[in-house]
């Protein structure tokens, strides 16, 4: 028999590890913390699901022993391979141990006395200035927008603060907004008299919105402008730990010169060799991320009274119903469900109603969505002489191939994930054979145009 006080504390006690700092738990803290065994469904980091292939992660298992033992090359020499694969002259490239790191000199080197950022977006933008003493003026958007960033109000915004530096985050994280190329273009060129103007690219390229979303040969024969990029997001591997900026040379060799000369490590340096081979399988895995963003942004609109935002990233901002809470459901998602999601409470420009979810595959979203259902049950009393749950018409799920009584429901709720689709399989897994009754197309979701929508 299951040790079920065993069970709940390690339960607790993951719910603990989120309540600490003020960024979201590493999945090596949570899963430590709740135990052995239990398999998290993690909505929370956005990873690629479908990058690295399986036979990559093979070939960096034969390798392991080697990658390990042994010094990596220094940065130059797998800066200069990098640029190679992407067609980019090596001057124009700094690599780091993460973006983050490079904001990190950035401010260090680049931002004298003051940086303009919309919000909410990526932390450190806002985080890093302040803790050096910058002045950080913030443009705040509006969620009547949609969240999205209007250009011209934020140069005029710019001009009248008299900001030095300005940032903007395309794809931005947490909505998943983007903006078209030719638009941030006419931004660089307006604000060309500012000391500098980034452009952090972190997420575009899950952007499926133009076929050559970046600026970044843009940036590089520009006097003031720098473009950011995430290897690790871009490819699944956050544990590597290695980002890039494009610049022009002055700028570039002025961030590389202060990087320690050996500050990439060998497994680094072995995935950015292995990258050339495989630029195949990674479209493939973007084009797989894309239907699957679609498919779930469509199944999350069917949830009664969320709102889903429509993203250009591998992630999905929604808001809650009134009723709801972001702390509340995150904590009883991962205590009953094994799913790490991520409320934006701790975002400047965001409260707890939003959250923040990673796209996954079709049978990871129904059990999320089997989870939030089972959330919402607390706020509709269940008949005292039914032990089943009767919510009213308009927040009723479809009854079909599912049973309502008590049982039924746990065992559907512990039923592990199914696996993810293979990486050949076009067609989307049905999952728990879940689907919520609606009687027409919902007016929550607002679609992207795609160019990778043919053939799915």
């Amino acid at each position: 028999m299951p040790n079920l006080e065993g069970v709940h504390m390690a339960a607790r006690s993951g719910v603990d590890i989120l309540h600490k700092g003020a960024h979201s738990a590493s999945i090596f803290d949570l899963s430590r913390s709740m135990g052995e065994g239990v398999q998290i469904v993690d909505f929370c980091i956005p990873c690629n699901p479908y990058f690295p292939t399986p036979e990559m992660f093979d070939e960096l298992s034969r390798d392991l022993t080697k990658i390990l033992k042994y010094y990596p090359s220094d940065s130059s020499t797998i800066t200069a391979k990098l640029s190679s694969v992407l067609g980019l002259h090596p001057q124009t490239v700094a690599m780091a141990n993460g973006s983050t790191e490079l904001i990190t000199w950035i401010d260090h080197l680049l931002i004298k006395s003051s940086i303009a950022i919309p919000i909410p977006t990526f932390g450190r933008w806002t985080d890093q200035p302040m803790e050096t003493g910058k002045r950080v003026d913030m443009f705040p958007l509006r969620e009547r927008d949609g969240f999205r960033l209007d250009l011209d109000e934020y140069v005029q915004f710019i001009r009248d603060r008299g900001s030095r530096v300005a940032v903007v985050c395309n794809v931005n994280n947490p909505d998943g907004n983007y903006l078209a190329r030719r638009d941030v273009i006419r931004f660089m060129d307006d604000l060309s008299d500012l000391d500098l103007v980034v452009i952090d690219e972190s997420f575009i390229d899950f952007s499926d919105a133009e076929q050559f979303p970046s600026v970044g040969p843009d940036a590089v024969i520009r006097p003031n402008a720098v473009v950011l990029k995430s290897l690790g997001k871009n490819f699944g591997l956050h544990g590597i730990r290695f980002g890039y900026l494009m610049a022009n040379p002055a700028i570039a060799g002025k961030i590389a010169k202060m990087l320690p000369k050996w500050n990439l490590n060998s497994l680094a340096e072995k995935v950015v060799f292995m990258i050339e081979e495989h630029q195949a399988d990674y479209e493939e895995s973007l084009r797989l991320l894309s239907r699957d963003r679609r498919s779930m942004a469509s199944e999350l609109g069917k949830v009664p009274g969320l709102t889903v935002f429509p993203s250009q990233g591998n992630f999905i901002l929604v808001k809650l119903p009134t009723e709801w809470s972001g702390v509340a459901m995150r904590d009883y998602l991962v205590s009953n469900h094994s799913i790490y999601t991520r409320e934006c409470g701790n975002k400047l420009g965001m409260t707890s109603q939003f959250m923040r979810l990673v796209v996954r595959p079709t049978a990871d979203v129904d059990r999320l969505i089997d989870g939030m259902e089972d959330y919402a049950r607390q706020f509709y009393a269940a008949p005292p002489s039914s032990g089943s749950w009767s919510p009213p018409s308009s927040f009723r799920p479809a009854t079909t191939g599912r049973s309502s009584s008590p049982a039924a429901r746990t065992s559907s709720s512990a039923r592990p994930s199914s696996p993810a689709p293979s990486y050949a399989d076009e067609a989307l897994e049905t999952g728990y054979n879940r689907r919520w009754k609606i009687e027409e197309e919902p007016d929550n979701l607002i679609q992207y145009p795609s160019r990778r929508a043919a053939g799915y």
